[in-house]
């Protein structure tokens, strides 16, 4: 596991930004966080290192569940699980069509994949320490995380 401090925004951005220019395939990323933590802020800085056109503001998907953005010959795909009642309904917004080479998954609320002992590539979690700065930890599973996160630090 990897923990790094972000003072603020521009810094919790950049730290996406960097992980986004890193990502060379489908890969799905969990982020876990208190409100305001600094996800969606992340998720903005991974847009822009994957590529996607600033023509796509990136917003929470708190009410639509998904927002997809092209990202070149990947899809940048944001879900935000916090309005979903159960493992069931992830049918309903087509989860299983996003898991593959080609989909850059980035989940925020994840804890509702327990239920279906879904493993992410990448873990995220986002704290802030006395002072508000955030203190972000990553851990990776399996190979193409660990990978990613291994070309992150060097």
């Amino acid at each position: 596991m990897k923990t790094l401090k972000s003072k603020n925004s521009a810094q919790t951005f950049k730290l996406g930004e960097t992980l986004g220019s890193k990502i060379s395939q489908g890969i799905c990323i969990a982020l876990k966080g208190d409100l305001g933590a600094g996800k969606t802020t992340f998720v903005q800085g991974i847009a822009k290192g994957l590529g996607v056109s600033e023509k796509h503001y990136i917003t929470s998907p708190t009410f639509t569940i998904v927002n997809e953005y092209p990202a070149g010959l990947l899809t940048l795909c944001h879900l935000d699980l916090y309005r979903l009642g159960s493992a069931d309904e992830l049918e309903h917004i087509g989860f299983d069509d996003l898991i593959d080479k080609d989909h850059i998954v980035i989940v925020e609320w994840p804890e509702i994949l327990k239920d279906i002992s879904f493993e992410f590539d990448i873990d995220i979690i986002f704290k802030f320490d006395k002072k508000y700065n955030r203190i972000i930890s990553i851990s990776a599973s399996g190979q193409p995380g660990t990978n990613l996160i291994c070309n992150l630090f060097l």
